[in-house]
């Protein structure tokens, strides 16, 4: 289990994906006790939040290219994710 001390902004989405998925795991188990369960629970919490934000970030560099009239690229835009 990698460092629950480790700041969770501090993480590239990878591996607070991965510890994510880690946590999700044991916690599926149940195989960690009560009081370790709501710890990892809260870093689990904080690795989603962490991991949305990302890719909330991620979306807004995203653009798409437009098109001109004779169908050649004119330009870009924002991509519109919803």
């Amino acid at each position: 289990m990698p460092d629950q001390n480790e700041d969770v902004s501090a993480l590239p989405f990878e591996r607070a994906l991965a510890e994510l998925e880690q946590i999700v795991d044991q916690l599926e188990k149940g195989s960690v006790a009560l009081e370790e369960s709501i710890a990892i629970y809260a870093r689990g919490e904080a690795l989603k939040k962490h991991c949305e934000k990302l890719l909330r970030d991620a979306e807004q560099r995203i653009e798409k290219i437009t098109l001109g009239p004779d169908g050649r690229p004119s330009g870009t835009e924002p991509l519109d994710v919803e």
